[in-house]
């Protein structure tokens, strides 16, 4: 009879362990961890906390946790498996070093960048000498470690990990191996999709990301978390290209799907608001934006802390919406209080520090406070040029800031400097036509104008509208501002039926958008 109760209890283990892994595939994570709480108490009791069966179930159930935002109890598994792993198959077992890729995800969401970067070190160089450089564990951890040098500031040590050959040799191989639809295949494209984003080709990254989207409804549900993060991706990507009401329609399904699947106070819920928000930001639907802001801001001061990187970030988003309202005495409150709070926690010269300096010049700037916005945007300047280097984007922006504080200070030749260096050098680094170049050369066409050298303004302004069009499209809100740009310059040259010409159209397109 005592046979028969441990075959019965085997079976009803092993059944309870692959109906939790179908409910956690499927999101329904609640019902997932009550299965797998049983199924871990089941081995432990029979099987002993070291075997390999329990410490699986246990990385289940710390997964589970992850995916619901309880990263305490997912570390507190995790890190235990982990010793576990460490003594029974060694630091370098394939097993082991999932494990500590893991618990370092979880460091990383808690914001805790230095364990996870440590952690990630290790995985990767264990993984190069395992498994070598170009086996998709081992470009996983790249990205993974160039997610989090990124996070810290550490932009050169990222860019150093940029593997876009290795990301499209590792999805060839996987479509070739496992299948285009095959849940890896798509992570490898998503990966890819995510390089081309960053390099600022969109389309590409579109195109893979629409590609990513219709396979994972079809295999997994549309509600499934990746579906869902494959949703808000390609609507950030929308947002990139200016195309907003694709991005709304995207983030607003995505926001009410994860209510439903993850709870109102998810990280990923409120990833989805704080997405959402910024889309009526650029719409210029205040207080839509500022509705949504003040929410994720309260959450996540319960559920992070009021610290916690991404609590600081929505503060900053919160201010960025008090400012386009003009909202100045709000807006400085909030952005002082986010510079205050990440030197104390990042320090004096992180990124993101420097990023609050630059949010708060511009407040200053804003209000016409012309003398703090120049003194702020100096020392960042030259911070950013010690930290990152002369030609880092950052620096190169606030180079632009600069420049725009000297030409709101009638100091044109001082801007014109400075808008000439940034635009050779987003030449070089970036590419002739790459949305930051136009941008550079918009504005220096603008300290022509300033100066009333219409020539000179109308060359780059034509050249910047010629580009816009083929680069971003007709309707891109780039390419609206540079055909008003032009307008402009025509006007005070004289030239008015260009002008009317280029406003014409300008409007048409406008038009054409709101009735889509």
């Amino acid at each position: 009879m005592q046979a028969v109760d441990q075959i019965t209890q085997g079976i009803t283990r092993d059944i309870g362990l692959e109906l939790a892994l179908v409910l956690s595939e499927q999101g329904y994570f609640q019902h997932a961890e009550e299965l797998e709480v049983v199924v871990v108490e089941a081995r432990t009791r029979l099987l002993g906390k070291d075997h390999p069966d329990t410490l699986t179930s246990m990385g289940n159930l710390a997964l589970i946790y992850w995916n619901q935002g309880k990263w305490s109890e997912a570390e507190e598994l995790e890190v235990e498996v982990l010793e576990a792993r460490k003594r029974l198959l060694g630091t370098d077992h394939p097993d082991t070093l999932s494990s500590m890729a893991n618990l370092a995800t979880t460091y990383s969401a808690q914001g805790r960048w230095s364990e996870a970067e440590e952690l990630e070190v290790a995985v990767l160089e264990a993984r190069k000498r395992v498994l070598g450089k170009e086996h998709p564990d081992t470009v996983l951890s790249m990205g993974n470690l160039a997610s989090t040098y990124a996070y810290q500031g550490k932009l050169r040590e990222a860019e150093e990990l940029e593997a876009e050959e290795l990301e499209v040799a590792v999805l060839e191989a996987r479509k070739q191996v496992l299948g285009k639809e095959h849940p890896d295949s798509l992570s490898s494209m998503a990966n890819l999709a995510s390089t081309y984003l960053k390099q600022g080709r969109w389309s590409e990254a579109e195109e893979l990301e629409v590609a990513v989207l219709e396979a994972r409804k079809r295999v997994l549900g549309e509600e499934h978390p990746d579906s869902l993060l494959s949703m808000a991706n390609l609507g950030v990507t929308y947002a990139d290209q200016g195309k907003w009401s694709e991005a709304e329609e995207l983030e607003v399904a995505v926001l009410e799907a994860r209510k439903r699947v993850l709870g109102k106070e998810h990280p990923n819920t409120l990833q989805s608001m704080a997405n959402l928000a910024a889309t009526y930001s650029k719409q210029g639907s205040w207080s839509e934006a500022e509705e949504l802001r003040v929410t994720v801001l309260e959450a996540r001061k319960r559920v992070l802390g009021k610290e916690h990187p991404n609590t600081l970030l929505s503060m900053a988003n919160l201010a960025s919406t008090y400012s386009k309202q003009g909202r100045w005495s709000e807006a400085e409150q909030l952005k002082v209080a986010v510079l205050e709070a990440r030197k104390r926690v990042l320090g004096k010269e992180h990124p993101n520090t420097l990023k609050s300096m630059a949010n708060l010049a511009a407040t200053y700037s804003k209000q016409g406070s012309w003398s703090e916005a120049e003194e702020l945007r100096v020392t960042v300047l030259e911070a950013r040029k010690r930290v990152l280097g002369k030609e880092h984007p950052n620096t190169l922006k606030s180079m632009a800031n600069l420049a725009s504080t000297y030409s709101k200070q009638g100091r044109w030749s001082e801007a014109e400097e400075l808008r000439v260096a940034v635009l050779e050098s987003r030449k070089q680094v970036l590419g002739k036509e790459h949305p930051d170049t136009l941008e550079s050369m918009a504005n220096l066409a603008i300290t022509y104008s300033e100066q009333g050298r219409w020539s000179e303004a109308e060359e780059l302004e034509v050249a910047v509208l010629e580009a816009s069009m083929r680069v971003l499209g007709k309707e891109h809100p780039q390419t609206l501002c540079s055909m008003a740009n032009l307008a402009d310059t025509y006007e005070s040259q004289g030239h008015d039926t260009k002008a009317q010409e280029l406003r014409t159209a300008a409007k048409q397109i406008k038009e054409s958008q709101n009735t889509v």
